[in-house]
């Protein structure tokens, strides 16, 4: 039995399967490309001294490929991608990955795999492009030279066993990342320290975890692997992208989305304390989650539960309006669908 029969489609979860191929280019310390395309899935070799084993030197991207309800496969806002990996290699003194390279890179292998894009009502192809150091030098140094890899996996739904509201809390034991760091890039770094706290919060029953800016910690940061929003009357306010927050490509089609959409006053500006407990809804943003709304707040033992109902609420308008533009059900009116062909 090979790998692909051995999945169980319906139940796919959000794990890494074995696949046909993956994209693998490798560069010199100039940036020049001396190797590059399609090699069968498996293993790497590094040297033990590894820049990115060592000292962290890498970064990463995750963004899906997915058949529509016009059955075309298609991606989304796959170029904003490409910029925000180039702009995380530029950070971590990486060469940049061109756009064209990128995109092309992706296309390869979801082509190449395409046997293991799940049926519409079953999930996703998810792609996850990855830049490192590969070069064996022991000093704390850039790289002597570096690989771009790309493989795919099949996954299914984030939430499933049905979207719920979430119940959250909010850290002061913790920082997610220093303000003036490399939280606005895509780092492998910035997502180990959130491991310890994330496991603590969920052995006491909570579902996710939002820490507060490094330099203020009157405001509030991010959470986990999410952006967070929040909205009262009208207004729709989300920390900028200054320093230590992700420039997050499902952050900004909210933006566009309520702004145009519904005419919603939106901000990027800091979060308070004081915003996050008087809001009326508080929701987050990302790949896997799209839009997943928060049901309480946590904080110095009080709670805050958030009285609108999800089915009565702005977070369910425009995250349906989101996956409608996404699974090409309604007129994209912002360009974002990026088909295969």
């Amino acid at each position: 039995m090979n790998m692909k029969q051995r999945i169980d489609w319906d139940n796919l979860g959000f794990n890494a399967y074995e696949t046909k191929s993956m994209y693998i280019a490798k560069f010199d310390s100039n940036g020049t490309c001396i190797d590059k395309g399609l090699v069968p899935y498996g293993d790497i070799k590094l040297s033990p001294a590894a820049t990115v084993l060592n000292y962290g030197q890498g970064v990463f991207e995750g963004t899906k490929a997915y058949e529509t309800s016009k059955k075309r496969v298609v991606f989304f806002r796959l170029n904003d991608n490409a910029n925000r990996f180039k702009n995380s290699c530029l950070r971590l003194c990486m060469p940049e990955i061109p756009n064209e390279m990128f995109v092309n890179a992706v296309k390869e292998t979801v082509l190449d795999n395409l046997e293991y894009m799940p049926k519409k009502e079953q999930g996703s192809l998810y792609i996850r492009p990855l830049a490192f150091g590969s070069g064996p030098d022991l000093g704390v140094k850039p790289s002597s030279n570096y690989t771009f890899l790309v493989y795919v996996t099949p996954v299914g739904s984030y939430f499933q066993s049905g979207l719920k509201s979430l119940n959250v809390l909010v850290t002061d034991k913790y920082h997610r990342v220093a303000t003036k760091s490399i939280g606005f890039a895509k780092a492998i770094g910035n997502y180990s320290g959130t491991l310890l706290p994330f496991k603590e919060i969920t052995e006491v029953g909570y579902d996710e975890i939002v820490f507060l800016n490094a330099s203020d910690e009157n405001i509030i940061d991010e959470a986990r692997s999410a952006n967070i929003f929040v909205l009262k009357d009208k207004t729709l306010k989300t920390p900028p992208v200054e320093g230590s927050i992700l420039p997050g490509i499902t952050r900004d089609s909210v933006l566009k989305i309520g702004k145009k959409l519904f005419d919603l006053e939106v901000k990027e500006e800091d979060v308070t304390l004081e915003d996050l407990v008087n809001a009326d809804e508080v929701f987050f943003t990302g790949t896997a989650v799209i839009v997943a709304p928060v049901g309480s707040i946590s904080f110095k033992k009080k709670k805050i539960d958030y009285k609108k109902p999800y089915s009565d609420s702005m977070t369910k308008k425009i995250r349906e309006t989101l996956i409608d533009i996404q699974n090409e059900n309604i007129e994209d009116p912002f360009g974002w669908i990026y088909s295969l062909n």
